[in-house]
């Protein structure tokens, strides 16, 4: 398989349209960004893995006022897979409403199917100290 141009800017609008979606509380409309069956992995935050676009809007409305009120999304990298399937490594950097700011870092295998690109897979790694992986 090899990327266009376009998959290239439809996967990097995919990725930064989720903390739009996100910080607005659209989760209804998640289905945009990720199929219907994400595995949503925030074990390294304390959540588990979440599995479903359900699990996902319940975890989100679940944590309340804990949740960023913004996330920013950047330094995203592209590697192709076979079969219509996408390695994607970004930055993510979230504010909470204290002023306090959490940098983490987003992989995810992303999926063309009849809706266009998806995200089928995200594992969400918190960065805590500088040099590591």
């Amino acid at each position: 398989m090899t990327l266009t141009a376009e998959d290239r800017a439809a996967i990097t609008d995919l990725i930064n349209r989720h903390g739009h979606l996100t910080d607005s509380g659209e989760f209804d409309r998640m289905h945009e960004l990720f199929t219907g069956d994400v595995a949503y992995d925030v074990t390294d935050l304390g959540g588990g893995v979440l599995t479903g676009l359900a699990m996902l809007k319940d975890a989100a409305l679940a944590l309340g006022q804990g949740n960023p009120v913004a996330h920013h999304v950047t330094n995203i990298a592209l590697t192709e897979l076979a079969d219509d399937r996408v390695h994607a490594l970004s930055k993510g950097i979230g504010i909470n409403a204290d002023g306090t700011i959490g940098s983490v870092t987003y992989e995810d295998t992303i999926v063309r199917g009849d809706s266009g690109w998806r995200i089928s897979h995200r594992t969400v790694r918190a960065r805590r100290v500088p040099l590591t992986r």
